[in-house]
């Protein structure tokens, strides 16, 4: 095996970046792939086979950081533990501002759980990953029964080979189509429940049986399920709704159109679906117009024509040099946009294979994702093939449509009884945390209304306290969703503290008080506070470098500026807030010369 030699840094892939900027606590992005065995797991072993399979695949070990222009992943020292599972499946695993691992593995009862933000990898990636896994937990148990160590891919496999980039080795300006312009897909509405918590329905079924009734037809599996799913959702529609096309999104693996052993994200998609409603609305014509649709997308020139395409957009130059927070907003946009063009998805992660002294320890592999809409997973292993339906509504009409309707084509699926720990839970504490925070702010405030107009109608004090609980509402609001990183906390509170006392002076008089003693002594406390947060935590230099910038940069620009203009008349404190940070600034030049270097060319890429 050649020597595991990771980069420091690199930048996400092209579909990344678009989920890096999209996920949310209720869009997480995460997806679960597990496997079932037919013995209990150990948590000790299962934590021994994770350290192992991290040294085969380091590039897990990342974290994401923010730079100015684009989020990138960065090598981490953080390691991953094992528990026992103890929260809602496809939970937030990416939360802004808090350095932790982009993957978790859990267990329960006789299941090993992988589940990853989608930055990190796409399906193919984590297949790889939990086939390792698996193969090394179950070699720690069974060594002494005679099971042998197996290579589950190639020795001369390297880490740059994992960290390659498919989207930009592949990537060819010349070879882009021209973008049809897309008809809005039909939407399923469905009540859902409190903080739409993921709802979960799994069956199995023989592969064998499938592959008959699919050749019986002259198509493939893909092609087959894809157009039962079209088929169950159009059950659910009615006449005025069948004026808009069911469509579903269906991923496709790239790597085996375009040679790669990348383990980040390298796939694209396609977009069967079928308007019904013009008189051949039967399961042969949706059949038939899908496999037909297949044929003519599935070839390598359509799939790297929607690729260049998609690439060209991270390239434009505009969206390249737009900061990264007005870039989230319009991809977030663009994703909002998208939505409208796609009913459900379908993903396919195809067989699953072990060597065959182990599959006799194993029942079958398992895979599903967080979704804001409906969506199904399936994969394979042996002639278990397992169908996993998520979505955030109440109804399983659309389910119980599909499973007819392969049972009317002689397919017949066998229900998954969920089994997950009664503590499992979503994961919302934070979000009633800050709710229960905002109610208490507005009742303060509307008490000192309601006591103003009670007790002193004539006066209009009213006025101050509401700017002062904004105030202090924007103070605290902001140190809680940045608790995660209290160097950044920090200055968020230089920015509010500062800017807020300025406006506060203007608008009760302007006395200059903001500008001669609270901006400097605010600026040189941050200072201070940030220099002890990065001592006390032990911070290397990547860590507070940025930071260290950004206060010093603003604590000699800013005071410099209202000096030059005249807006300072008082300026003893402004003069050692300069000179203080002008000092502060060299510090990190001459002694941390290299680290500045890096840090500025991390977080300034684009």
């Amino acid at each position: 095996m050649f020597q595991q030699r990771r980069a420091y840094w690199r930048n996400l892939d092209n579909a990344a970046k678009m989920f890096s900027a999209a996920s949310s606590p209720k869009d997480t992005r995460v997806f679960r792939f597990y496997c079932v065995l037919k013995e209990k797991i150990d948590g000790s072993v299962l934590k021994m086979a994770l350290d192992q399979t991290i040294q085969k695949y380091p590039v897990f070990l990342s974290v994401m950081r923010k730079g100015l222009f684009w989020h990138y992943l960065e090598e981490s020292d953080l390691r991953p533990v094992v528990r026992e599972e103890y929260k809602e499946p496809c939970s937030h695993l990416y939360i802004r501002d808090k350095k932790e691992l982009l993957f978790e593995v859990t267990y329960y009862k006789n299941r090993i759980n992988f589940e990853v933000f989608h930055a990190l990898t796409d399906g193919t990636g984590a297949t790889e990953f939990l086939r390792e896994l698996v193969k090394n937990y179950l070699y720690l148990m069974h060594e002494k029964d005679g099971l042998e160590n197996v290579i589950l891919t190639e020795q001369d496999l390297t880490v740059k080979d994992q960290e390659e980039d498919g989207f930009g080795r592949y990537y060819n300006p010349d070879e882009r189509g021209t973008r049809k312009k897309k008809n809005h897909a039909y939407q399923i509405r469905r009540e859902s429940k409190e903080y739409e918590e993921l709802q979960i329905g799994e069956t199995t079924a023989s592969v064998k049986e499938l592959l008959e009734v699919s050749r019986k037809h002259g198509v493939s599996m893909s092609v087959f399920l894809t157009a039962a799913m079209i088929c169950a959702i159009h059950e659910e529609q009615s006449k005025m709704q069948e004026k808009k096309p069911v469509i579903l999104m269906v991923p496709v693996n790239l790597r085996k159109i375009f040679p790669s052993d990348s383990m980040l994200n390298f796939f694209s998609y396609i977009e069967p679906g079928y308007r019904f409603g013009e008189g051949k609305d039967s399961f042969d014509d949706v059949l038939e117009a899908t496999k037909q649709y297949f044929e003519e997308n599935l070839s390598k020139e359509k799939i790297a024509e929607r690729m260049n395409n998609l690439i060209a957009y991270e390239k434009h130059k505009i969206l390249k040099w737009a900061p990264l927070e007005l870039k989230n907003r319009c991809i977030k946009m663009g994703a909002k946009l998208a939505e409208r063009e796609v009913t459900a998805v379908l993903s396919n992660m195809s067989v699953v294979k072990m060597p065959p002294e182990y599959a006799k320890y194993i029942e079958r592999f398992g895979v599903y994702t967080s979704t804001m809409r409906t969506e199904l997973c399936v994969c394979s292993f042996g002639d278990t093939l397992s169908f996993a339906f998520t979505s955030r509504y109440d109804s399983t009409n659309i389910q119980r449509n599909f499973y007819r309707i392969l049972k009317e084509q002689g397919i017949f699926a066998k229900k998954v009884e969920a089994d997950y720990p009664k503590e499992a839970k979503p994961n919302y504490e934070g979000k009633k945390v800050f709710q229960i925070f905002n109610f208490c702010c507005i009742a303060a405030v509307v008490l000192c209304i309601m006591l103003n107009l009670v007790l002193t109608p004539d006066l209009h004090w009213w006025i101050f306290a509401v700017a002062g609980g904004f105030s202090m509402w924007l103070a605290f609001a902001t140190g809680y969703l940045k608790r995660y990183n209290l160097l950044k906390n920090a200055m968020w509170q230089l920015l509010i503290v500062s800017i807020g006392s300025i406006l506060w002076d203007i608008f009760t008089g302007w006395h200059r008080w903001s500008v001669d003693l609270v901006l400097p002594l605010v600026c040189l406390i941050v200072e201070i506070l940030m220099e002890l947060i990065a001592r006390i935590q032990s911070h290397p230099p990547k860590e507070y470098m940025i930071y260290y910038v950004m206060a010093s940069v603003y604590s000699m620009i800013l005071p410099l500026i209202l000096m030059a203009t005249g807006v300072i008349l008082y300026r003893a404190f402004a003069v050692i807030c300069v000179g203080l940070s002008f000092l502060f600034f060299i510090r990190l030049l001459l002694f941390r010369k290299k680290e500045f270097k890096e840090e500025m060319y991390k977080k300034f890429h684009v």
